[in-house]
């Protein structure tokens, strides 16, 4: 779960990172008085949407009148933002932030990542800032810096201050860095987020440290351990598929094909859309019903796949252990029966019950396509799809 850059800086201000004075607007009449409420003689107005690189994408302005600021907040709210992480669909901005100005002698770029192959936070800095992370590791590789924090010990005050260093800060400075380092890894640690990213740094010229722009992720997991970050997710933000997804426990990832997936186990899941690609299709989405998957459950994971208007077939691959074959097919004959399935329906069933559920599916006389094996399953759905289509 993502969280708008304006709640990252009031989380991580709680741990002792230093971020500028700002407020939150909705109109443009509200981002002015935030502006004058703020003071000084500039501020800066920034789109609040979940995503990287916006000011390239025109969503941050620097204003240096509170008639300026009105402006810049009409022009952005209700914009749509498309940048390089967003993709062509974009992301409407509902929300501002106004943010007194500084001035800024130079940026770092910081941020703390899960490493999962070496289950440890890894903290990534470079001297540069204000660049993407991944363009800075093909143009100045040798400007980044790589510290791995031991899990059993957590982040310790002289790697705080080795980063310090490291980074070229003033003697005077690296005090200031090493609480702004240490706090940003307590907020990861107490808070269990994977990603706290603070692009750019500032040093400013009076000599401080601030955090101009923050980003923080969390773990989806671990959400019921911390009500008061589940309480930040902004669901404009995210994919309406993923989100009814969510709402219903299931586990879903939309995607640009036209093959709906209803699969149980995320490494079968994988292994289908791989096929499905290999047959010369396209999948719709990555769909976990889990193991667990009771008819009603299946049912809920049709009405999601066919809400989306892209998919053109559907494809259901189940292999029961935990579950069991005939609780799946009864699950796919009630969803068939009770909505109007006007795609076609390719049916591979394996393990448990397999039998049983197969002769379920037989005796429901319903226009439903079976298949044996894996490859099997993924040529029938192309197949099934490209007559369906007319496509060839």
């Amino acid at each position: 779960m993502d969280i708008h850059e304006y709640q990252a800086k009031e989380i991580l201000s709680g741990y002792g990172v230093p971020v500028g004075v700002g407020g939150l607007a909705y109109s443009p009449e509200q981002a002015a008085y935030r502006a004058q409420e703020i003071g000084g003689e500039v501020w800066v107005v920034k789109a609040q949407i979940h995503s990287g690189a916006r000011g390239k994408a025109g969503g941050i302005k620097v204003c240096k009148s509170s008639e300026e600021v009105s402006r810049a907040a009409e022009e952005l709210l209700g914009k749509k933002l498309i940048t390089h992480q967003t993709g062509e669909q974009g992301k409407v901005c509902h929300r501002l932030y106004i943010e007194e100005g500084c001035n800024i002698d130079r940026e770092i770029y910081l941020a703390f990542v899960l490493d999962r192959a070496n289950e440890s936070v890894t903290v990534i800095a470079s001297a540069e800032g204000g660049m993407e992370i991944e363009q800075l590791a093909v143009e100045k590789s040798e400007s980044i810096i790589k510290v791995a924090v031991e899990p059993a010990v957590g982040m310790q005050p002289f790697q705080a201050r080795e980063i310090a260093f490291a980074l070229g800060l003033d003697k005077s400075q690296v005090n200031q860095a090493s609480t702004l380092i240490l706090g940003c890894y307590r907020a990861m640690r107490d808070l269990d987020a994977n990603m706290v990213e603070i692009n750019p740094l500032a040093v400013t010229k009076e000599g401080r440290l601030l955090a101009v722009d923050a980003k923080m992720g969390f773990d989806d997991n671990a959400l019921f351990r911390h009500q008061n970050i589940s309480e930040l997710r902004d669901k404009s933000q995210e994919d309406a598929r993923e989100m009814r997804a969510a709402d219903r426990g299931l586990s879903y990832v939309g995607l640009d094909g036209n093959i709906g997936c209803i699969i149980n186990g995320a490494g079968l899941a994988m292994a289908s859309m791989d096929m499905i690609m290999h047959a010369g299709g396209e999948p719709a989405n990555f769909l976990d019903i889990g193991g667990g998957a009771s008819p009603e459950r299946t049912t809920k994971a049709f009405n999601l796949v066919l809400s989306d208007d892209n998919v053109e077939c559907i494809l259901v691959n189940i292999f029961a252990g935990i579950n069991r074959c005939d609780w799946i097919a009864e699950g796919i004959v009630q969803a068939v029966r009770s909505i109007e399935l006007k795609v076609p329906l390719v049916v591979r069933l394996s393990g448990t019950n397999v039998e049983q559920g197969k002769k379920i599916l037989e005796e429901a006389n319903l226009p439903i396509i079976m298949a044996n094996t894996l490859k099997e399953a993924a040529d029938k759905a192309v197949e099934a799809w490209k007559k369906h289509t007319g496509k060839s």
